[in-house]
Formats: C-alpha cells, structure tokens, sequence
C-alpha cells in the first residue's frame, strides 16, 4: 500500500503527531489542534549581519530550536515512484513568509538545504521509495500584519508523470497548516527581568538612584554608553520589548520604533543576538510624528470586559483623535499591532500632550485586588484639592522646588505665569487654574475609555497629583509626573516632584506614598528633574524594561478579538 504524509506538530505538545488528525485548519483553546510557526527573528550566528530570516543557510544547530519540525512519511513499491514523482510546494503568496531546509543526512553529517520560500515554490522530492522519513525545519520569515494572517499552507502532492506524452497529473495531495506565534508585549504586572537605560551628559546622579533601585529589585541593569546613545536618552521611545512563543521555545523580541533618533541603531546592534530576536517596521515615506515613539506604546494587565476576557491584556497607543488633520500613530505600525490579534488595541486621545505619548498621564502597578493591578491617572484635581488642603491647614506659602539648582530655563519656560512657586500662588492663579481644567477633561475623556475598553471602575483608579502647563496650546507637566515612572514588581522608581515642603517633607510625595504603600508597594522617588523632566520626559521616558514572558500559551486562549473595537467617546469632555 502506498502511503504519503505531511506531518507536523498538530498537538502543540512539541512532538511530531503521527496519528490520523485535521492538519489543515487552527482552532484556539487548550483542547485546539494546529502547529505553530515562530519567526526565525534573531542572530543565533554572531558573525552574520542581520536575522536569521534573511538567509538560506543553517550554519549552527542552535537555530534549529527556532523551526517547526515536519516529516514526509512515503512508503510503497520503488516501480511505483517510478513513475511519479512527490512534490513539496507552497503557494506563491507565501513565498515571502516561510522559508523550508531539508535535513539531508549523508556520511553520518546532517546538511540542511534550502528548499522552499524566496521564489521557491515546488521542491521535487528524490529518493522516496520503500519506507522512508525525510525531515524538514520550517521558519517564519514575517509576523501577522496587514494582508497576512499569519496562517501558512505547505503541501505535498503526487504526480503521475508515466504517460510522456501527456501533462502531470496529480493523484494525491496533503496539507498542513502552520499558524506564525504572535509578537506579545508584557504589561508591569509581570516580572522584571532586565533595565535599560542611556548614560548621557549630565545624567550621573540619575543613575546612580536607578542602579540602586535596580538593585533592590534583583533586576540586570544595561546601562547603554555614550558611543551608543549618541546623546539620545528616550530609550523608551526607541523601542519595545516583547516575546515570541512556540511549543519548544520562547525568546525576547525587541520592536524597533521608526522614529530613528541617535539611539536607532542600538536596539539591532547591540540587542539583536542568539535567542534575542528583532523586528521593526517603516513606512515607505519614511515620515514618522511623535506618535510613532513607544512611549506611546503600552499594554494593560490582563482584563475582562463584559464577559470577553484578554488574558494577555490590551495594547494602548495614542492617536490625535480630535485634531482635524487626523494624526494618528502610523498606520503601519497600527496594523502590525492589530495583527497580532490578542492584545486588542485601544486607541486613547494624546493630541492635548505637547510630547504626545500616553505614558505621559498613566500606567499600571501591582496589586493584591481582584484583578492584580490599579491604574494610575494623573490628575490636577488631585493636587488642587491636596493644595488647598495644606492652604487650609496653614501652609499656604510652602513653596515648590526647594533645593534644585539651574532652574532659570524651567522659569522662562512660564514667564506668562506668574507666582507658581507656592501653594497659595498656585491655588490664586487663575490662569493655572484654566488651563489645568482643560487637562483634567482630557484626562476624563481617557478616563472614561479606559473605563469602557478594560472593565474598570473607579475603585480600580488611583489618582496621582499632577499639574500641567500649555505650551504652544499643549499640555506639559509642571512638576515630574510622578505617574511617568518605572515599575520592576513592587519597588516603583516614581520622578522626585520636588513639592512644597511641610514639615520637613514633600506633601506631594507624602500623598503618593499614603495611595500606593498600602498596596504592598517599595516607592523611591529618583530626581529627573535636570536630566530629564527640563527636556519634556520623567523616569519612564528615559527607561525601557523587559520582562518575564506570560505563563499562559498564547495558543490556548479561548476566543481571541480580531475586530477593531469601536471607541466609546464619552460626552463630557467639553463640560
């Protein structure tokens, strides 16, 4: 009896089913069948000059661990084969997105060779003839995106080629389909593993308090030189750290922003490496905004909304939803984001945010509650009513700012405010007052998408006191925004406000550590202020963090979102 099969891991169990089973469709959950496909993303060899994807060669056995085994099974008489032949194929629209190696053993040395992908779209098979296994390394070249779902066919069909005068025919065809493992973000529930930040001119006591944070926190510290970073300190915006996942193997994957500052090439150069992969996307313009940067990139922890749960979160990103020139992050950014399907974006309004990036006015901390986190929302609200509060109590002249230095250039930046430097100028000036209204509807207009988009309530909301100024009719934080901070599990590194002081301490700090303490949670308040909060960013802009995958299996997920949720804009934002 003749047999041919294309087998591959249907049971996610990372062995080769041999077993009769439907190797041509996907279905989600823990019982769900379909073998999966991880992007062959990172540089496993260190003498090559790009990702692995980008070539045709198996050079070292580590990148094996990379690919989904697949085997040929053929078995029947030789005169049979004869006369047919068995071709491997794919089509021409996968092409781009899947490359296959034939592990050829010979003289006891195994070979790989190359054989499908990159306009190679049939591979004849030789040899085939009795019983006999041939077994090929399968690799993703392309995560999901615009266009791709992500799923991939490879086929093996029989040809009858005996009549010479007449065309192939084919006799018998299997099929296998392969889903590409998604890019997963990590939100700040999980588990810290390794801190980055940038050495610049000026920064010195800046690291010194991080290193001594990091410490405690029992994280790696990457400090990035100054021959790197070129003087660029948003190592935030630069990048996002994820993770790709498959049955045999999970690997980090750093997503390189298009914003190209002068830290564009260290995520690919000194990043990029065995089992650390790399993928970025660009437009073809090459016209990127602010929006484009990955402090406008986050993710939430896992939530449940109305019934539908995202055990893996939900990507946040901010768009100018209001303006009328419709600026948004850019579109090929976006796509790839909503491909990956199961961490279904949220688009929130930033275009009130002179820098324009969400973590300008929130993030998220661990908690011991329902749902194992709190958001913070920046709030002037907040600090108005604890201002007014110390006025009452007697502390009206305390003043801001006490003990920094050089702070002429953050004076002229407000010389159309006066009087901002005590508690009771700050509560008496008017036009403050105005400005930060404006703020704090914008921050409920969010507030209230947050709300709808993740399941929150109010109870799940922690407001952070904060105040913002406009400039050139954009929203700048006055103080460090203490929400912009780094969170490795529960020691926060929160920007030192440098509030009025009472009694000997900061009453802003003292409020943040009374809302976040009795969560479990170590908060440092590190001084940003010269380095970083004078040039428009806080801790969080000037850090990047990459953390412990998720333990729950991507592939297991019940019912993950692949439509675009509409946005619920609330009505109050003018009121």
């Amino acid at each position: 009896m003749q047999v041919i099969s294309l087998d591959v891991d249907t049971d996610r169990n990372g062995l080769i089913n041999k077993k009769k089973c439907d190797k041509t469709s996907w279905t989600w959950g823990s019982y769900g069948h379909g073998a999966i496909l991880l992007v062959n993303c990172d540089k496993d060899n260190s003498e090559s000059s790009d990702v692995d994807s980008t070539d045709e060669m198996i050079d070292i056995s580590q990148d094996l661990k990379d690919m989904s085994s697949m085997i040929l099974r053929t078995s029947g008489p030789a005169a049979l084969f004869a006369s047919h032949k068995v071709i491997l194929h794919i089509s021409s629209s996968d092409s781009d997105k899947v490359g296959v190696f034939h592990a050829k053993v010979t003289n006891s040395s195994t070979q790989f060779q190359h054989v499908l992908g990159r306009n190679k779209f049939c591979y004849e098979m030789e040899d085939v003839g009795g019983e006999k296994e041939n077994t090929f390394f399968v690799e993703g070249l392309r995560f999901p995106d615009a266009g791709f779902s992500g799923f991939i066919t490879i086929g093996v069909t029989l040809l009858d080629c005996s009549v010479k005068s007449l065309p192939n025919s084919p006799v018998f065809t299997d099929l296998v389909v392969f889903r590409v493992a998604p890019w997963i973000m990590t939100p700040n529930t999980l588990e810290a593993k390794e801190v980055f930040v940038c050495r610049v001119p000026g920064n010195s006591k800046f690291l010194e308090q991080l290193t001594d944070l990091v410490k405690r926190a029992q994280c790696k510290l990457t400090v990035c030189g100054e021959d790197d970073n070129r003087g660029d300190r948003w190592i935030q915006d630069e990048m996002e750290f994820g993770y790709t996942e498959g049955p045999n193997h999970c690997f980090p994957v750093v997503f390189d922003s298009p914003r190209n500052g002068k830290l564009k090439d260290f995520p690919f150069k000194k990043i990029l490496g065995p089992d650390f992969g790399y993928v970025t996307r660009e437009s073809a313009s090459k016209s990127v905004s602010g929006q484009d940067a990955f402090g406008n990139l986050e993710v939430s922890p896992p939530v449940t909304v109305k019934g539908k749960t995202y055990p893996f979160g939900r990507i946040l990103i901010g768009g100018n939803i209001l303006a009328s020139d419709g600026t948004r992050m850019a579109e090929i950014l976006r796509n790839f984001l909503y491909a990956q399907q199961i961490q279904s974006p949220v688009e929130l309004c930033v275009d009130w945010l002179l820098v324009g990036h969400v973590d300008e006015f929130m993030t998220f901390v661990p908690a011991h509650n329902r749902k194992g986190f709190r958001l913070l929302l920046a709030s002037p609200t907040a600090c108005y009513q604890l201002f007014q509060e110390k006025k009452q109590q007697g502390y009206g002249d305390a003043t801001m700012f006490q003990g920094l230095d050089n702070l002429q250039d953050f004076i002229d930046d407000l010389l159309s405010i006066d009087g901002l430097l005590s508690i009771d100028g700050l509560l008496s000036n008017e036009k403050m007052k105005a400005q930060n209204n404006h703020v704090q509807c914008c921050i409920n207009w969010n507030r209230d998408i947050l709300k709808a988009q993740l399941g929150l309530t109010d109870q799940d909301i922690i407001d952070i006191p904060s105040l913002f100024y406009l400039k050139h009719a954009k929203a700048l934080a006055f103080f460090p925004a203490m929400v912009n901070m780094i969170v490795l599990g529960k020691h926060l590194g929160i920007p030192k406000p440098f509030g009025p002081i009472i009694e000997g301490k900061c009453c802003l700090e003292e409020r943040v550590l009374s809302l976040l303490e009795p969560l479990g949670l170590s908060c440092t308040f590190i001084d940003d202020f010269a380095s970083y909060h004078q040039n428009y960013g806080n801790v969080h802009c000037g850090t990047n963090v990459r953390r412990k995958p998720f333990d729950l299996k991507w592939w297991h997920m019940k019912d993950p979102l692949i439509q675009e949720q509409n946005l619920n804009i609330p009505f109050n934002l003018w009121n």
